[in-house]
């Protein structure tokens, strides 16, 4: 999937024009974090990322859109909702599935 796809789904899936603006940095965001959890003893690059991982990175990106406002909230009850985030920062079931990439060094 390109940049611009996945752009593209992450706004179509968010829906809310004014964060539209937003979207391009969460997916960076989101990006990093894959590559960080995939590549865990090396500097890597996007391109390095197996694509069936793309789609799950536009679901934390659509993730953190969405807690924008709230990123570091527990737990928030008003009007009959309920808010509580599984961690302070991407919920780990966001990786589940995600195998770290390891090697011994050349």
């Amino acid at each position: 999937m390109t940049d611009a796809e996945m752009v593209t789904m992450v706004t179509t899936l968010v829906a809310e024009p004014r964060f539209d603006q937003f979207v391009a940095s969460y997916l960076e965001l989101a990006k990093g974090a894959v590559m960080q959890h995939l590549f865990p003893y090396r500097d890597a690059e996007w391109a390095d990322v197996p694509e069936k991982y793309h789609a799950r990175t536009c679901e934390i990106a659509i993730y953190l859109v969405n807690r924008r406002g709230g990123e570091g909230e527990t737990t928030h009850s008003e009007s009959g909702v309920s808010r509580s985030y599984e961690s302070a920062g991407i919920p780990a079931s966001y990786f589940r599935g995600m195998a770290p990439f390891v090697g011994v060094p050349s």
